[in-house]
């Protein structure tokens, strides 16, 4: 009955750890001004990902396949995360986060494009973007963007 217990328990326990760690890892802000501060303080380029993360498919399997990739991970701390979720469940943000996204999507994801993975200098400016994701586990396309603008 023990080694039943620890054959469930500690699977567990490790998805726990490397999820918390990948989280820490990836420190995702959600306010573009709050972005633009530490990018400035930073001298740091920001990757700013439109999501619909409770209804879009490839953005579902783009965190999994890119952002929660080793690769990611690797260079995640040369940038500023910012993200921008537009979800269906309207539950998932405050008003006030939902209402900032939505004005934010309207200046900076003109066509409402999901995922789509921007690089914006310290000052707003757009630097490149990747639009779209097949689902097929080839992101090469977006890390070849991401470390081009490191």
């Amino acid at each position: 009955m023990r080694y039943l217990l620890l054959c469930i328990v500690l699977p567990i326990f490790a998805f726990a750890q490397t999820t918390e760690d990948t989280q820490k890892s990836n420190k995702w802000l959600t306010d573009y001004t709050d972005a633009l501060r530490v990018a400035k303080k930073e001298n740091k380029n920001i990757i700013a990902y439109f999501t619909g993360s409770d209804w879009c498919p490839p953005c579902k399997k783009l965190k999994t396949d890119l952002f929660d990739s080793e690769e990611f991970i690797a260079i995640a701390d040369d940038y500023v995360l910012l993200y921008i979720d537009i979800p269906m469940n309207k539950d998932l943000l405050s008003a006030d986060q939902l209402q900032h996204n939505k004005e934010l999507s309207a200046r900076l994801n003109k066509k409402k494009s999901v995922p789509l993975i921007k690089i914006l200098n310290k000052k707003g400016k757009e630097l490149d973007k990747y639009s779209g994701y097949s689902m097929n586990g080839n992101t090469s396309y977006h890390l070849k963007m991401l470390k081009k603008h490191q």
